[in-house]
């Protein structure tokens, strides 16, 4: 699963890295080391613009930061209280789940993240984790996005919210936990964003091998258990000597 993230980087340099104009203005969130559900989020999407006249240009799309809130809300949904349970869809079953398989067909994201955290549990203790690439860049997490109009006051703005895609842990990454984000490789991020593209089957399988090696899996301090903290320390790993559980090889950093 994921429940919690690190998105630390700046809407400049995640232009840059996701090829994207940022369309997010003052609405962009701060910097966040411990990003919670129903925060609002960065995301990238890729779609077909209007013209001033509002009819939809399909000769061409524009790849660009937006704002979400995470957890996603159904567009048939009686209010938006739901969305705090609906931030992760599984991607084996999103294609016939009511709440994700029209997203998963024509609104599809991605959730840039610094990387994840992740509890692993023991019979009398939970320590956390934190997955990073160990190259500095960031990891393109798979998610879905949808709208959702308030019926009961139509001048409310629009919500617009979106869900992480979840697969199976590959590799020691499943020493954690036996779930983790979909991870998309560059050479996968035009097909998955791009709009017109109805056949993305091939892109809801476990992360390969590859991609998890360029990892490093770090015990980090219990600070991160509590939403209000907050700040680059989160994201520092633990000395062997404060581990609760005995895990000597995620301990070593590699994946």
């Amino acid at each position: 699963m994921c429940g919690r993230y690190a998105s630390a980087k700046d809407p400049a340099t995640l232009a840059a890295e996701f090829d994207a104009a940022d369309a997010m203005g003052d609405a962009a969130p701060d910097l966040d080391y411990n990003v919670a559900p129903t925060k609002s989020v960065v995301t990238v999407v890729q779609r077909h613009p209007r013209e001033a006249d509002g009819t939809v240009d399909r000769s061409r799309t524009e790849r660009t930061l937006r704002v979400m809130k995470w957890g996603l809300v159904p567009t048939w949904a009686k209010d938006a209280s739901g969305g705090a349970k609906m931030i992760n869809a599984r991607s084996e079953t999103a294609a016939e789940k009511p709440a994700f398989r029209k997203s998963l067909a024509e609104r599809r994201c991605i959730l840039p993240a610094d990387g994840w955290f992740e509890w692993r549990r023991d019979k009398t203790s939970k320590q956390p984790f934190f997955t990073t690439p160990r190259d500095g860049s960031s990891l393109a997490m798979a998610g879905l996005w949808t709208t959702w109009r308030d019926k009961a006051d139509p001048d409310a703005p629009v919500l617009i919210t979106c869900a992480v895609l979840t697969t199976d842990a590959v590799g020691p990454l499943a020493e954690v936990h036996d779930r983790m984000p979909l991870l998309l490789g560059r050479d996968s991020w035009a097909n998955w964003l791009d709009p017109d593209s109805t056949d993305v089957a091939g892109l809801l399988a476990p992360p390969s091998i590859d991609l998890v090696d360029g990892l490093e899996i770090r015990p980090v301090a219990q600070a991160v258990n509590s939403v209000r903290n907050n700040g680059p320390e989160l994201l520092a790993p633990l000395e062997a000597e404060a581990l609760d559980l005995d895990a000597p090889d995620l301990f070593s950093g590699r994946a």
